[in-house]
């Protein structure tokens, strides 16, 4: 079976095949560098989302402070079974499941 290559019949596989190799690395260091978060931000995003639960159940209704905060516990267990599936074990699991779920506050903090 002949391949067909972007660059025509003389295409070098090899040569292709380094060059996907090393944009795979270059799109994974990317989102790594994208979703690397610190414990203590991971820490002002649980803060974050404890203040806004209490306020939205003080000021909208009790339940709907339980929904939010439960919204958050959801992602949470999503994040540890995904951690988990992922090979993650233990307490590096559960620190990789509370960054994803708590990290955002990264993104509003300077």
């Amino acid at each position: 079976m002949e391949q067909h290559w972007p660059e025509g019949p003389n295409a070098d596989p090899d040569a292709a095949r380094e060059r996907y190799k090393a944009d795979m690395q270059a799109s994974h260091g990317a989102m790594r560098n994208l979703f690397r978060v610190e414990l203590p931000i991971a820490h002002l995003g649980l803060a974050i989302a404890i203040i806004v639960s209490i306020f939205v159940g003080v000021v909208r209704s009790p339940t709907t402070g339980a929904i939010v905060a439960g919204a958050f516990a959801g992602l949470f267990i999503v994040a540890l079974a995904v951690a988990l599936l992922a090979g993650s074990r233990g307490w590096d699991a559960v620190r990789a499941a509370y960054k994803f779920t708590f990290g955002w506050a990264d993104w509003i903090t300077p």
